[in-house]
């Protein structure tokens, strides 16, 4: 993002579009069509978009032509048949070198990064990495450059929607101001030149997702304008004007670009650059370079120790609680969906952010402000401001308890900590809590599990076990529980060896246990509870805790 936006010419031929999500920065609707509109936003994504692996990418921004079709690997301007809906993803299919293009016949998307060749994008940025300076993201959509091709004639309506786009965008830039600019602009047009392995990931409503090899060796995720997408053509058919309807959706890579400069998390994808150019042939091109993640598998997630999914939860918590009190103030993710959030490194990250909303509700009275969803409605209060007091954090966290809390958050809970988790799935589902009360709940309930408070008191079993130090058990295939961290064997996280014993005895293959060095991501270890306890090696670092009943009449 650069610093100091200023866009000065009107829109002399933008194209706007026939789009019902609502994706750009927008007020909230009237009174009237409150309840019509928050379901449109979460109906959005079930009835317009495919699900895609969620890995995206961010790019520069080189001089633009405002006037410049937006055409990503599609040069025709002339009106045709609708396109026909794109088969699934092609997974892991590389195309060599830019200009990557899956053959028409396949009907995949015609426009994934059609860039130009390296050696003219090095003439455009000096032959080194970054690319040209930017210009302010609106300013560049919006503003015509010298050698540029001529202005697009397009219809009244469609001028309007690209308008509107782009007043949604400066009003962006304007909120945001220029605090993310140093930290976003790492990579550009240069680096993407010299990308390699470009492989097609998937592609959506508006976008096209790729995977991409850096010179340097790093992976990214490759974000840009699926110009066969059903956005697209739904603005052609209602237009007939493909250029300009390209260019539209555009936008909202924009917007996208813009709020990850400025939003800063460990919950949300990072930004590593961008990409936005103009070529010869008056095609406007847009692609971003993100961190690159792999799709949120809730069936697995299902599958794993209750620390984990609730390690999932937490970071959610804390990513809204900084949406809500972002530096764009409260924002709201209108496509709420797992397919929107990836896991890097093991942790959760939101990567579609072109849905997010800064706005809040508008209204006039409380009867005004009802937060409708498919089985619940909740009345929120009307603020002296004119505005829906909350709307947009509760309507992130109700979405977090439907989508996520429910799923994750009660099954296999250690039985002390279960009554809390139902509090907050009530409290959650019910809307009685905030985002703030949210969080000091979850704060609660880490800090009960982290020290071992949550335990019950029992009789101390441990005194029932030999220890040997200096051995460790072969490492194999043995006995399996649920959940264990180790499709092997059974592998659980503890808080002590008294808390192994007792699970020791609770399972009756068990004959030993053995603390690893193993540590989750809240610090406990790892025990490994095994059906034997006679294949022992030398380790100076473990100890080996062997039943006494199991060791009587064998020698140690």
């Amino acid at each position: 993002m650069q610093e100091g936006f200023s866009v000065d010419s009107e829109l002399q031929s933008q194209t706007a579009q026939d789009y019902s999500c609502p994706c750009t920065l927008q007020s909230y609707p009237s009174a009237a069509r409150r309840s019509n509109s928050i379901k449109a936003d979460e109906t959005h994504a079930r009835e317009n978009r495919r699900v895609l692996p969620q890995t995206a990418a961010a790019g520069v921004w080189p001089g633009v032509s405002g006037d410049a079709p937006l055409a990503l690997g599609s040069s025709g301007s002339q009106p045709g048949p609708p396109l026909p809906e794109p088969p699934p993803p092609l997974r892991g299919r590389s195309v060599p070198g830019w200009g990557l293009r899956v053959p028409p016949a396949r009907h995949a998307p015609s426009a994934l990064l059609a860039f130009r060749s390296a050696a003219e994008r090095g003439r455009q940025s000096g032959g080194t990495g970054g690319g040209a300076a930017p210009l302010p993201m609106a300013a560049a959509a919006g503003r015509a450059q010298p050698g540029s091709a001529p202005p697009l004639l397009l219809p009244p309506g469609l001028r309007e929607e690209l308008r509107q786009r782009r007043r949604d965008l400066r009003r962006l830039e304007a909120a945001a101001g220029g605090g993310g600019a140093a930290a976003a602009g790492r990579l550009g047009c240069g680096d993407l030149s010299r990308a390699t392995a470009v492989s097609i990931l998937g592609w959506g409503f508006t976008k096209v997702v790729a995977r991409a090899v850096l010179e340097g060796g790093g992976a990214v995720a490759l974000k840009s304008v699926h110009g066969a997408g059903r956005e697209v053509r739904r603005c052609v058919q209602r237009y007939g004007a493909p250029a300009g309807c390209r260019r539209l959706a555009a936008y909202k890579v924009l917007k996208e670009v813009t709020l990850l400069q400025r939003l800063q998390h460990p919950g949300i994808v990072q930004l590593h650059g961008q990409c936005y150019e103009n070529s010869g042939d008056a095609e406007l091109r847009v692609t971003a370079m993100l961190e690159l993640g792999s799709p949120l598998e809730m069936i697995q997630l299902l599958q794993t120790p209750w620390e984990e999914r609730f390690k999932i939860c937490l970071s959610l918590v804390k990513l809204l609680f900084y949406l809500a009190h972002s530096p764009l103030g409260s924002i709201v993710l209108l496509d709420f969906q797992p397919r929107q959030f990836v896991m890097v490194d093991g942790n959760l990250k939101v990567t579609d952010m072109d849905d997010a909303s800064t706005e809040e509700l508008s209204c006039k009275e409380d009867i005004d402000c009802t937060l409708d969803f498919p089985t619940k409605s909740f009345p929120l209060r009307c603020s002296a401001a004119g505005k829906c007091e909350g709307i947009n954090e509760k309507k992130n966290l109700f979405n977090a308890y439907r989508y996520f809390f429910t799923y994750l958050l009660p099954h296999s809970a250690p039985p002390t900590l279960r009554p809390l988790l139902s509090d907050i799935l009530n409290a959650t589902g019910d809307l009685r809590y905030g985002i703030n009360e949210t969080m000091r709940a979850f704060e609660k309930v880490l800090h009960l599990y982290k020290s071992g408070l949550y335990l019950q008191k029992r009789p101390l079993l441990l005194k029932d076990y030999i220890s040997l130090k200096g051995f460790r058990t072969v490492e194999g295939e043995d006995y399996k529980c649920w959940p264990s961290y180790s499709h092997l064997g059974c592998l659980l996280s503890i808080h002590s060896a008294e808390e192994a014993a007792a699970i020791c005895n609770s399972q009756s293959q068990c004959q030993s246990f053995i603390i690893t060095q193993q540590r989750t991501w809240t610090g406990r270890p790892l025990a490994s509870f095994q059906s034997s306890w006679t294949d022992l090696i030398p380790d100076t670092n473990a100890v080996v805790y062997i039943k006494r009943s199991a060791s009587s009449g064998e020698r140690l």
